[in-house]
């Protein structure tokens, strides 16, 4: 670590004029740039008592060995020079935006001698107009498959084109009027240019013209009669409007512009953008960073303005962009996006009316784009160590939890009562070690007596593998992970542990005090008194421990929280898909179902010949023979099986009271053909937990 006074240069020595700087460090990296309308001003700031440095600041200062600075005339050059350095040298301090995925973009080759349109990804290239960014693929192809009948530009790639050409046969757009086949000269190759720069006129959102010009094309085909040629244009006409109903009028006065909204926290910073052309909304992107450097919002603008504008020119730099807030100073900015465009550029903050409320809907997003980027944050190996410390801490545990599992129960009205069981190792999750429980002690809707059940029968089968194959054996490991393995004895003869093998250091029960004290009692009773315990109640997301009246408030920012909230999130979600599963398969059993030794294709095939069970409860055994695949023996067992199985009740319209009779159109079944009693969404959806 050094020390800033051995490097810090005379203030004599500093030109008090504009430039860029740039901190290196003992290796000759650079590891800092910035700008500055006065240089002697902004390194004095860096070079003084380093307690009053903001911890980032004072992070890069120290471990800084120089400082050198160019000098410029103007502060516009400075922003370009700033940017250039940053791409060059990809200094570790600096706000760098991380684009959370690669955005496909809808892109027309308008360098060739027949242009493409196709999805691109990456770098942009010179020649092609692009369209976008959209959120995903499959969107740009819904909008292009409208478009193509309309017009019909060549979609094909090199290989595709060259072989049509070679055979004289065009792919099958060509031949269903998606493509006017370049390929096999049906267009000559200026013509199929102006028609790909039609479309990207639409796509830019110029789309009046073309309506009226299909309309009054339109008009004109019905006036001399030629009704198939006037019910194509129409049908033209709603494939252009409804490519254009996908992108959602915002904005009536036809505005292009750029909105940029940024939602914050201490550490790290999420831009979201809505590309605005024609007053739609054409594209959204985003990106987020962590803010290694004290900085204000007007500098994340800035720096976002960098990244979207620094390699852009003419139209793709629109002419107005409306920001949150603006850079400090905003002039420079200003003119250095009026040079990038060739024309004037309002950098402004919308202060009423639509552009106001377009921008809310902006900030929602990057405020959701932060709060999903924290929640992602878990494969973080740094961050999954911190957030089991702080659980360890909160909860007063010796170490931290390597190993946690999550219990939650699920039923519907009490009925179908099951339980899940999920894993989660080192802050991940282990799916291969999730465990389900159906609740068998009991009948009836209790959910602290169901989590007692569950828990009472996991550890009992943990302390039986326990008792069987002898304790633990420690190997040294002091890298983090679970560094102990089991003995032979808890394996499987195939070498996988056994199902309840492994004891956790924390068990989370989904919900407050009266689950959590459920479990700890099943734990009390066992004699195991080396897990903790604890709970999460979903209202106001608390942590509830054994014994204690109030629970523990965990900051809404820790990753200690994140943790629990998603150990919880998976153990609620594997319980409720079981449940539904259950109860799903219990209202398609039918008395087919008894029947051993008949597959689905054999009860489908009955049911398709008799219409219902009824019909067939009532068949003889020759008539039961007719179906393809039944032998006698097969027909004996299926008449003796219907026998005993008592007929199904009658359904019931609840609407009407009205009892249906089996067979009858409308009729609800199962798959075994029999009717089940009808009721309103509400009366069978009951609730579910």
């Amino acid at each position: 670590m050094a020390d800033p006074s051995s490097y810090r240069p005379k203030p004599g020595d500093i030109p008090d004029s504009p430039g860029v700087y740039r901190f290196r460090d003992e290796h000759r990296r650079v590891i800092y740039v910035g700008k500055a309308k006065s240089l002697r001003q902004r390194l004095a700031n860096y070079f003084q008592d380093l307690a009053n440095l903001h911890p980032r600041t004072r992070t890069m200062v120290t471990t800084a060995a120089s400082v050198e600075w160019t000098v410029v005339s103007t502060e516009v050059e400075a922003l370009q020079l700033e940017y250039s350095w940053i791409k060059e040298y990809d200094p570790r301090f600096n706000v760098k935006y991380r684009d959370d995925k690669s955005y496909p973009y809808l892109a027309v080759t308008m360098n060739e001698e027949f242009p493409r349109v196709q999805v691109m990804r990456g770098h942009k290239k010179k020649g092609v107009r692009y369209f976008g960014p959209y959120a995903h693929a499959w969107a740009i192809r819904d909008t292009v498959d409208l478009l193509l009948r309309v017009f019909p530009v060549r979609t094909c790639s090199a290989g595709v084109f060259k072989n049509a050409a070679r055979t004289g046969r065009p792919c099958l757009l060509g031949y269903i009027g998606k493509c006017s086949a370049p390929c096999v000269g049906r267009i000559p190759a200026e013509d199929h240019w102006e028609l790909a720069d039609e479309f990207c006129d639409f796509m830019a959102g110029r789309t009046g013209t073309h309506l009226r010009r299909l309309e009054k094309q339109m008009t004109q085909a019905a006036d001399e009669m030629e009704y198939e040629r006037a019910a194509r244009l129409r049908d033209d006409i709603e494939a252009l409007k409804k490519a254009m109903e996908k992108n959602a009028v915002v904005l009536a006065d036809a505005t292009d512009a750029d909105l940029i909204a940024v939602a914050e926290d201490e550490l790290e910073a999420a831009v979201q953008i809505f590309h605005v052309r024609g007053g739609r909304v054409r594209g959204q992107r985003g990106w987020v960073t962590d803010k290694v450097e004290e900085i204000t919002t007007g500098a994340l603008v800035e720096h976002a303005l960098q990244q979207l504008y620094g390699e852009e020119s003419g139209d793709a730099v629109p002419k107005e962009v409306l920001v949150p807030a603006l850079p400090e100073p905003v002039e420079p900015v200003q003119e250095w996006l009026t040079g990038r465009r060739g024309a004037g550029v309002s950098l402004r903050i919308p202060q009423r009316g639509d552009k106001k409320a377009l921008m809310e809907t902006v900030q929602r997003n990057a405020q959701q784009a932060l709060v999903l980027h924290k929640t992602r944050r878990a494969s973080d190996l740094t961050t999954r160590s911190r957030a089991l410390e702080e659980i360890a801490e909160a909860l007063d545990l010796d170490s931290a939890p390597l190993r946690i599992e999550c219990y939650d129960i699920s039923h519907l009205q009490g009925d179908d009562v099951v339980a899940s069981m999920v894993v989660f190792e080192d802050g991940l999750q282990r799916k291969g070690e999730y465990r389900r429980f159906q609740i068998k002690g009991f009948a009836g809707q209790d959910d602290v007596r169901s989590m007692h059940e569950v828990i009472t029968r996991r550890f009992r089968r943990y302390l039986a593998e326990k008792e069987k194959t002898g304790e633990w054996v420690d190997d040294g490991s002091e890298d983090g992970e679970l560094g102990n393995e089991p003995r032979d004895g808890l394996k499987d003869d195939d070498g996988r542990p056994k199902k309840f093998a492994y004891p956790p250091q924390l068990v989370v029960v989904d919900g407050g005090q009266p689950q959590v004290a459920a479990a700890q009692r099943a734990l009390d009773e066992l004699g195991i008194d080396d897990i903790a315990v604890c709970g999460l109640a979903k209202r106001l997301e608390e942590v509830w421990v054994p014994g204690e009246s109030d629970p523990v408030v965990l900051p809404r920012t820790s990753e200690g929280l994140y943790l629990l909230q998603r150990v919880r999130d998976e153990a609620h979600r594997f319980a409720i898909t079981y449940q539904r599963a259950k109860r799903a398969k219990r209202f398609r059993a039918g008395p087919l179902d008894e029947v051993p030794g008949l597959g689905d294709t054999r009860k489908q095939a009955l049911i398709k010949h008799f219409g219902s069970v009824k019909k067939l409860r009532s068949a003889t055994l020759d008539q039961i023979q007719e179906v393809p695949g039944i032998g006698r023996k097969t027909a004996e067992t299926i008449a003796a099986a219907l026998a005993l199985a008592a007929p199904a009740a009658p359904a019931v319209n609840t609407a009407t009271g009205e009892i249906i009779e089996d067979g009858e159109p409308g009729t609800t079944g199962d798959s075994s053909g029999e009717p089940v009693t009808a009721g309103t969404p509400d009366e069978r959806r009951g609730q579910e937990t």
